[in-house]
């Protein structure tokens, strides 16, 4: 009997002693759950002190987790900004930079405006003058005889093609009846004429990137050297090209301005506003695109541009509407509302796309000094002994502002608005006549001293004594593609005493010579692919990484209509 009371005694206390184990690990988890861990505890053999002690802690800890303290934390949490110090001052440095973004860009746009204007009055001045020097020279041939190998320098030869590309789209325009165009266009409704104004700016892009290499193609054909053999349709079908060009796209430029006119005119002024609209819708298109310094570029040029024929389109729609109104100065109050509003639009946007752009890609606005700088190394190597190009065409290449279309509508417009009768009105347009050619000129000589100035800020000095690139034509029909290389025999007239304003010496005629090209003509798909390919004649591809290009190697026409990648 006491052996079985000691084993049912031994029995009971190891159930006792397990239950208390058991209690023990519950107490301990649920513990933990209510976030106390750290503070377990302790568990000794008495069963009712650790279920006590839980208790109260438990009990704590309900008790801080009120409103009150809540509040009290959430008023009294501090930090420390010092801690990410880098972060918060790359913040602020963009904020610097999008407040400069609008002064450095109106810089630029002044500057790049006045070059489209300089290029635009030597149309008008210089250009006639010059046209008039080539046919005295061409007259005076048999009394003079002929110096060298040519009749004319290359340079009379292309000014002479110019004035006859003017003066016959002058006359072809005489065929285009403004008046009619006019009330075609005022009878189409508002959305129609939207759209219409859209496909406008789209096809002014495509002819003016189209139109200059027609005009290249003209002038190298009429002066090209005679010793080579022939490798084009001939002078007179590119000048028929040219001619149709110029007519077309002054025809195309006259049905935008009649357009605006319409928008003017109209009593509600909705056709205006949703014109004006579009520019806003320009922002959408562009500041969530991925943007390099070379596509910023061609986005400044292209702004420039743009900026400069609405101003032109704007004197154009004055200038109808005054004669309308048989030149009362107060109709010019009535316009001059919304010129400024068409204005103060295009500058807006221009800031503001501009401004998030350079945000979005981290680009510093010292970059559009970087963009003045390689305008003005044009202006200043067009003025050198050795220049390969005209100014006028430099400006062409680089921004896509094509000058002649819209002189020849200019003059068509000025013409029919204007009546000249008698004496005084042939003296005022002499007086005005010379004003603008005293304009021309002041103009150009504060634009050249500008530029030296930019170019020496730029240290682009050296690069005005480097010969031009040179490119291998390549033929019709060829298996392999013609490779840009420099002329190894070359060598740069680095003497500094040379005039900028005397003549270009003529160099001797090699057949084997290459062709001379501006550095703004080689022409990339994108600036982001440097990548060139050179199909060998057993049909292998080789790929070769070229080196990344400089601004002066990119012109408007690099991205075709502007494609970002």
């Amino acid at each position: 009997m006491k052996m079985a009371d000691t084993v049912t005694a031994r029995l009971a206390k190891q159930r006792e002693t397990a239950s208390d184990k058991e209690r023990g690990k519950y107490l301990a988890n649920r513990t933990e759950r209510l976030g106390n861990s750290s503070s377990t505890p302790e568990m000794t053999e008495t069963l009712g002190f650790c279920g006590r002690n839980a208790v109260k802690k438990e009990r704590e800890n309900l008790s801080d987790l009120s409103l009150l303290r809540f509040m009290r934390t959430e008023l009294t949490r501090g930090y420390f900004l010092e801690h990410n110090e880098a972060k918060y001052t790359e913040r602020r440095e963009r904020v610097y930079t999008c407040m400069k973004i609008p002064r450095e860009l109106e810089k630029l746009m002044l500057f790049g405006f006045f070059l489209c204007l300089d290029a635009f009055l030597y149309v008008f001045t210089l250009l006639p003058l010059r046209v008039l020097l080539a046919l005295a020279r061409l007259l005076m041939l048999p009394c003079w005889g002929r110096r060298g190998s040519r009749l004319l320098q290359p340079a009379q030869v292309c000014d002479i093609l110019k004035g006859l590309i003017l003066v016959l789209c002058y006359f072809m325009m005489h065929y285009v009846d403004y008046s009619m165009m006019y009330h075609l266009i005022r009878g189409q409704s508002v959305i129609k004429l939207y759209l219409i104004y859209n496909m406008l700016e789209v096809a002014d892009r495509l002819f003016s990137s189209f139109g200059q290499d027609i005009l290249d193609a003209l002038y190298w054909t009429a002066t090209e050297p005679k010793e080579r053999k022939r490798s084009h349709i001939g002078v007179i079908p590119h000048f028929l090209m040219a001619v149709l060009y110029v007519f077309l796209h002054a025809i195309l430029i006259m049905v935008q301005a009649t357009t605006l006119n319409v928008a003017f005119n109209s009593h509600n002024k909705s056709l205006l506003t949703i014109m004006m609209s579009n520019n806003f819708v320009e922002i959408k298109g562009s500041v969530f695109k991925k943007f390099g310094k070379n596509n910023l570029f061609q986005m400044s040029n292209s702004d420039i541009k743009e900026r400069f024929t609405s101003y032109v389109l704007l004197l154009i729609v004055c200038l109808r509407n005054m004669e309308q109104f048989s030149w009362n100065p107060d109709h010019l109050w009535v316009l001059l509302p919304d010129v400024c509003m068409v204005v103060v639009s295009e500058i807006a946007v221009d800031i503001v796309k501009h401004a998030f752009i350079t945000k979005f890609n981290d680009i510093a606005a010292d970059v559009y000094s970087e963009y003045r700088a390689s305008l003005a190394f044009d202006l200043v190597s067009s003025r050198q002994k050795n220049a390969y190009t005209d100014y006028s065409d430099s400006v062409s290449r680089r921004m896509g502002f094509i000058p002649l279309p819209l002189a020849v509508l200019l003059i068509r417009v000025v013409t029919s608005s204007v009546t000249i009768q008698g004496a005084l009105s042939s003296v005022c347009i002499l007086l005005f006549y010379l004003g603008m050619i005293s304009l021309k000129v002041l103009n150009s000589i504060v634009l050249l001293g500008k530029s030296c100035v930019y170019v020496k800020e730029a240290n682009m000095e050296e690069k005005l004594f480097e010969s031009p690139p040179s490119a291998t034509p390549s033929r019709a029909g060829s298996k392999s593609k013609s490779k840009l290389t420099a002329p190894s025999d070359c060598t740069a007239d680095e003497s500094p005493a040379h005039s900028i304003t005397s003549q270009p010496v003529g160099r001797a005629e090699d057949p084997a010579l290459q062709l001379p090209a501006s550095s703004s003509d080689q022409l990339l798909t994108t600036p982001d692919e440097t990548e060139e390919k050179d199909v060998a004649q057993d049909g292998t591809e080789l790929k070769h990484r070229a080196p990344n290009k400089s601004l002066l190697d990119i012109d408007r026409f690099t991205i075709c209509g502007n494609r970002i990648d």
